[in-house]
């Protein structure tokens, strides 16, 4: 690591890649913070959040900042799973993911910002989607729960 990285730069590698596996993959603190029972994906996304902050600080555009919000959201609501979470965790690199859009930002700020809204866009349709088909499937549940009880 360079000395003249910044500090997202510099957080991101120790929270995502500061330790090297076998065959060349690199895990960082995170995943190791998020094995904490109960508190531990909380406090990985408080140290997450620092990056945003940062980027928040050099007057990033809003659209970006919810994208960066967006990625340690993801990190810490799957990474507090069960197991699963715990190795989504190691993968999933928000902080990586958003040390490199505010790198990306700082030197093509218009794709970025536009990039950005894109996904966020995307996102949310996903969420409704997924909101859509849970309350689907619980309708057909209770229909179906109703037909057997009443029918």
């Amino acid at each position: 690591m360079s000395s003249r990285q910044t500090f997202h730069e510099k957080l991101s590698w120790l929270l995502d890649n500061s330790i090297r596996l076998p065959g060349g993959y690199r895990i960082g603190l995170d995943g190791f913070i998020g094995l904490i029972p109960g508190l531990g994906d909380f406090i990985s996304g408080l140290l997450s959040s620092l990056i945003i902050i940062k980027a928040q600080q050099q007057g990033v555009p809003r659209t970006i900042l919810i994208r960066m919000f967006i990625n340690v959201l993801i990190d810490s609501v799957l990474g507090s799973l069960p197991l699963l979470g715990d190795v989504f965790d190691f993968m999933w690199k928000a902080n990586q993911k958003n040390s490199a859009l505010l790198t990306h930002y700082q030197t093509s700020p218009q794709p970025t910002a536009k990039q950005s809204w894109l996904e966020n866009v995307a996102f949310i349709a996903m969420l409704i989607g997924l909101l859509a088909l849970a309350i689907f499937l619980i309708s057909w549940l209770i229909g179906l729960l109703w037909s057997r009880l009443f029918g």
